[in-house]
């Protein structure tokens, strides 16, 4: 799958890119027809832990799936967001399969 990364506020290194690339790569297993998918990372200029933020959005046909998830990481937010989106292509899988 093709998923384009980009980060604000600081620099992405080689490792969480590929830890991102492999957690988008599985959602192709429970929903095929997945185009591409866009991940911004920021990093919130605040005072709390959890200042780190990912949104994942994921083209699909027909429309988008959105998720925004704030943690005291990006794997975390990452692992949260893809747990989320699996859930809603299994969803969206099986609403196409009942047409």
């Amino acid at each position: 799958m093709k998923v384009n990364m980009q980060s604000v506020n600081f620099t992405i290194d080689r490792k969480l890119v590929d830890f991102i690339q492999r957690k988008m790569d599985k959602l192709e297993t429970y929903y095929d027809r997945v185009i591409d998918a866009d991940v911004y990372l920021k990093v919130e200029n605040t005072s709390a832990k959890e200042n780190k933020i990912a949104e994942v959005r994921v083209n699909i046909p027909g429309d988008d799936l959105m998720v925004k998830k704030q943690c005291r990481s990006f794997e975390e937010a990452i692992d949260e967001a893809t747990s989320t989106l699996q859930r809603a292509l299994l969803k969206r899988k099986e609403k196409v399969r009942a047409h």
